[in-house]
């Protein structure tokens, strides 16, 4: 029995384009992530969503509503799919973490999946919690299609599981605000249908990118 998955990365907020860790710290939607959102939910008008669920984040409910107005069905927000939780970072821009936590910048962008941040989670525990909240809501809807809005970690977490990488190393997909993501999934199966589709976005600003690999590089010399 299968259940389709339309994953949605939140629409850009200020601190996206500010380079800042966001984290479980609550950052509205800006300007523009709230374009984002409204044209998700013209994009998703005709598809035949049974359910739609949310990161409990402001960011990820405030994509959420416009889609739900559009398709006449209520957000249920799931603290299970959250994002990654940064510790003592969140709230800081990339700048001045390097500038004033160097020790734990250095260690982070190893990339380790076993690394916590001071007062955060591992990549390990954090993919551990993704990956169970999903499978409770395939487990309750199978046969169903649920559009799902969360965060760019979590669905590095499902890239990662769909195709057998490992929690190590920097990210290896684009995930970009307000973009859609098919997957389809039965049981712990999960099969990548399209990925990273920003169609409806063609038009808009170019989005801040936060570069792992980059990031990883300039950390090692």
């Amino acid at each position: 029995m299968t259940t389709e998955l339309i994953l949605i990365r939140h629409g850009e907020t200020d601190w996206n384009r500010e380079l800042r860790f966001q984290g479980q710290l609550d950052a509205p939607l800006n300007a523009v992530g709230h374009e984002q959102a409204r044209r998700l939910a013209l994009r998703l008008a005709s598809e035949p969503v049974h359910h739609l669920v949310c990161s409990d984040l402001l960011r990820a409910r405030q994509t959420a509503l416009p889609t739900g107005l559009q398709l006449d069905l209520h957000s249920l927000a799931n603290s299970g799919l959250r994002e990654q939780s940064f510790g003592m970072l969140e709230g800081m821009r990339v700048d001045d973490i390097r500038a004033q936590h160097p020790d734990v910048w250095a260690q982070w962008v190893q990339f380790q999946a076993d690394y916590a941040i001071p007062g955060g989670e591992s990549t390990r525990q954090f993919h551990a919690r993704v990956m169970n909240a999903i499978r409770q809501l395939v487990a309750a809807h199978s046969q169903q299609t649920l559009v799902v809005v969360t965060h760019g970690g979590v669905l590095d977490m499902i890239y990662r599981t769909a195709r057998a990488l490992p929690l190590a190393g920097p990210r290896q997909s684009e995930i970009p605000n307000g973009g859609l993501n098919r997957v389809r999934m039965e049981g712990d199966a999960i099969d990548i249908i399209s990925w990273a589709d920003t169609q409806h976005l063609a038009d808009m600003p170019a989005q801040p990118v936060y570069d792992q690999a980059k990031l990883a590089q300039a950390g090692s010399t």
